[in-house]
């Protein structure tokens, strides 16, 4: 029998130290209740939407801790938890050593800035990165989210962006999306070609605001490693959110 949905959420919540999205920990606290599972079923035990059940399998796959089988369909299973929790605390550690080292290095580095107050643009380099610290701000924004973008670099975060939906405000503006919109998320489909036709921007441009207090700008590839800029900066976020409201605007006249 499934567990209680309160229990259920309780454990995800404790997974979620170690790691995990919430329904990364939803659909493994599903998978223990079973012997076997397929798509439809875990989305029926955890309550995960039905579109972001296979994203989250192929990330729970990638940390070990789901087998799956060859037959059609195919059928889901959860590792032993001590082998699961035990992966999970690898992957922290490393993580944390790694950090450490980093740190330490600009520790012996570090040298004496003068006005310290000014304000700070950080250049973010490389997809992975610049995806990366999309993630990070899409989970740690406490009221509101709005993304422009290409849908080549909005359909990495789609499933970030349906975990938070309905937690916090999220407005969407993209040249195109593809598939189902999460309930919560507004979604608006027409923006000027600078931003998704290749040689201009280039095919992963867009720009996300956190809170109203944060930006980050990604300037696409264009044949090179791709760039962002991200600053809490106000003038920053002020100049940007000018943008915003101008392409918003041109949006809504569509």
């Amino acid at each position: 029998m499934p567990a209680p949905p309160d229990y259920a959420r309780s454990v995800a919540e404790a997974l979620k130290t170690l790691g995990l999205t919430k329904y990364e920990a939803l659909v493994y606290v599903a998978l223990l209740q079973v012997t076997k599972a397929t798509a439809t079923e875990i989305h029926e035990l955890s309550g995960v939407p039905r579109a972001s059940v296979y994203p989250v399998l192929d990330r729970l796959l990638q940390k070990n801790m789901v087998t799956v089988s060859h037959t059609t369909p195919k059928r889901f299973s959860a590792t032993p938890p001590e082998d699961a929790i035990n992966t999970l605390m690898r992957e922290i550690e490393e993580k944390a050593a790694y950090a450490k080292d980093v740190l330490g290095e600009l520790w012996q580095d570090r040298t004496s800035i003068e006005g310290g107050d000014q304000e700070l643009i950080w250049n973010i380099l490389g997809e992975a990165n610049i995806t990366s610290r999309l993630r990070d701000l899409i989970y740690q924004a406490g009221r509101e989210i709005r993304i422009m973008g290409s849908w080549a670099l909005l359909k990495d975060l789609r499933d970030a962006l349906g975990e938070r939906a309905g937690e916090v405000r999220i407005e969407v503006i993209a040249n195109r999306w593809e598939g189902e919109v999460p309930e919560g998320i507004t979604v608006t489909t027409a923006m000027p070609p600078v931003w998704h036709e290749k040689g201009k921007m280039g095919d992963r441009a867009g720009m996300l605001f956190a809170d109203g207090t944060k930006v980050m700008v990604a300037m696409g590839s264009q044949g090179e490693a791709p760039t962002a800029l991200f600053s809490e900066a106000e003038g920053f976020v002020r100049f940007f959110s000018r943008y915003w409201d101008l392409i918003h605007g041109f949006s809504e006249k569509k």
